[in-house]
């Protein structure tokens, strides 16, 4: 009887709570199968991405094509028939407007070789089209300054190489394997990436280059030449996003490796190189970051004012169209939404997707918004919107389908996000990382203790395509999209239609 009585209250004790926790989600079926039937035969994904990159082009923060992007997604949405959309500054930094308007680069000696290139952003322009031989420089501390100052005034200057290629065994393109997906699941490892700190290599190379480009402004140098790309495909980058005194930077172009190599060997073998190089950039005033705003409006009287949201970085890097990086979030975020539009969808709290601006200088537009109505993450001050949060899914890992969701090592969601995968299980949709994963605008929530969260995704061919060149709609995987669209319709639903507001981490003591 004591043995049976033992059983008995350890099963209350610690059976039952989980069965009932597993049991709490009151997963709508019958609006899953809607969501599933309207996104995967009536998507919208393809005309977005289309309007989203051809379209509007490249969206670099605070540029023409940035403003283009904004003025789309802002038109669309209304046009979707989503409520309260609005373009909303998000806060002012310190930057330039800046669009690239020409650039043009060739070898004319020992032999005429026209290169792909790319200028790096918030770079000066050439004065005309540069002609002239090309001086090698090889800075590996600042005691090297002193061996080239006073002698590159109105050079092309090819700095050393800062990579060099390797062979990679490994495919093109990929989608996580089984075994890969469990590695994942069972991990326990902390994805935070490291940040350089002062004193170690990455932050001593970050302030040499620093050092470097001052001292080819000091030197009044004509243009300077990087290494930043490979298989021809030319990398995007930037400079400091803002003129000094009012005087532009040294215009600075990137080559994939194939070409400032070639050079550079050239060069070490004493042969002479020349080339003509011309590089035309404007420069505005463009001050503030912007983000664009749609939802559908809650309608239960006591929950209508808190707020799910949805949301991907509107901005870009300016070599490509920015599709894997980030339209790709975009389109799937718009068309999540629309999917429940279309469905007359009317949850109890308000689904709000937000399309941010400069994510890729520092997550300033979602760091601003959650800062400005929901906290401040160094005073721990708590905004009137920070206790109206219900939570946060963000998309920015390319085109490939989700697989499943990190949780951020919050693990009280753990057996919430269970039950809103199952439906999906059949999709590929079914592994939860406990682990926390870092580099995009979920971090905005996250970092306030508040429940934001980012999809695992199949890689594709994210690596070697974004921030290029080559990032544009071709890399974008239709199929995968609707699939995205499809969950984060679902998950957006399931969080606005809980009798309570997904749990946050709870607080440890000391902050953390």
């Amino acid at each position: 009887m004591k043995q049976k009585n033992l059983t008995t209250a350890l099963f209350m004790m610690f059976i039952m709570p989980a069965i009932l926790l597993s049991q709490s989600e009151n997963i709508d079926l019958e609006m899953m199968y809607k969501i599933k039937q309207e996104g995967l035969k009536n998507s919208q994904v393809e005309n977005f991405a289309y309007g989203l990159t051809d379209l509007t082009g490249p969206r670099l923060t605070g540029s023409s094509g940035f403003r283009r992007g904004m003025e789309w997604a802002e038109k669309t949405m209304k046009e979707l028939g989503f409520q309260n959309v609005r373009i909303e500054a998000a806060g002012d930094i310190e930057m330039s407007g800046w669009d690239n308007l020409k650039t043009y680069a060739a070898m004319t000696a020992p032999y005429y070789a026209n290169f792909a290139c790319n200028p790096m952003a918030w770079t000066g322009s050439t004065n005309g089209a540069v002609r002239g031989g090309v001086v090698y420089v090889d800075i590996r501390s600042e005691a090297d300054f002193a061996k080239y100052r006073g002698a590159l005034a109105g050079k092309i200057v090819l700095l050393s190489s800062l990579q060099q290629y390797e062979v990679s065994f490994e495919p093109l393109a990929s989608r996580l394997s089984s075994e890969q997906l469990r590695a994942m699941s069972a991990s326990r490892a902390n994805m935070q990436a490291a940040r350089p700190q002062a004193g170690n290599p990455a932050a001593q190379a970050i302030e040499l280059r620093n050092k470097i480009n001052e001292f080819m402004n000091s030197e009044k140098v004509a243009v300077v030449l990087n290494n930043g790309g490979m298989f021809n495909v030319v990398r995007s980058a930037g400079r400091p996003y803002r003129k000094t005194a009012g005087v532009e930077p040294v215009a600075q172009l990137n080559l994939a490796v194939e070409a400032h190599g070639r050079i550079e060997r050239l060069l070490q073998h004493g042969v002479a190189v020349e080339m003509e190089v011309e590089i035309q950039n404007s420069f505005f005033d463009s001050p503030t970051v912007y983000n664009v705003f749609g939802e559908i409006t809650g309608t239960d009287k006591v929950l209508k004012d808190e707020v799910v949201m949805i949301g991907a970085h509107l901005d870009s890097w300016h070599g490509g169209t920015g599709a894997a990086d980030n339209a790709s979030g975009c389109v799937v975020m718009v068309e999540a939404l629309r999917i429940l539009k279309a469905l007359n969808a009317s949850p109890k709290r308000t689904i709000r997707v937000a399309l941010w601006g400069g994510e890729e200088q520092g997550l300033f537009g979602s760091r601003f918004y959650a800062n400005r109505h929901l906290g401040n993450p160094v005073t721990k001050e708590r905004k009137p919107g920070f206790d109206k949060f219900a939570g946060y899914f963000n998309m920015d890992n390319g085109t490939g389908k989700y697989r499943g969701i990190y949780l951020q090592e919050n693990d009280l969601v753990r057996p919430i996000f269970e039950q809103w995968m199952k439906p999906f299980a059949d999709m590929g949709m079914a592994t939860i990382s406990p682990n926390y994963t870092g580099g995009t605008d979920h971090l905005a929530f996250d970092n306030l203790g508040l429940p934001g969260f980012q999809f695992i995704q199949d890689g594709i061919e994210y690596g070697r395509g974004y921030h290029t060149v080559m990032d544009t709609y071709d890399r974008l995987d239709m199929t995968d999209l609707r699939h995205n669209a499809v969950i984060t319709a679902a998950f957006a639903w399931n969080a606005a239609n809980r009798h309570v507001k997904l749990p946050a981490k709870p607080a440890m003591p000391g902050g953390r």
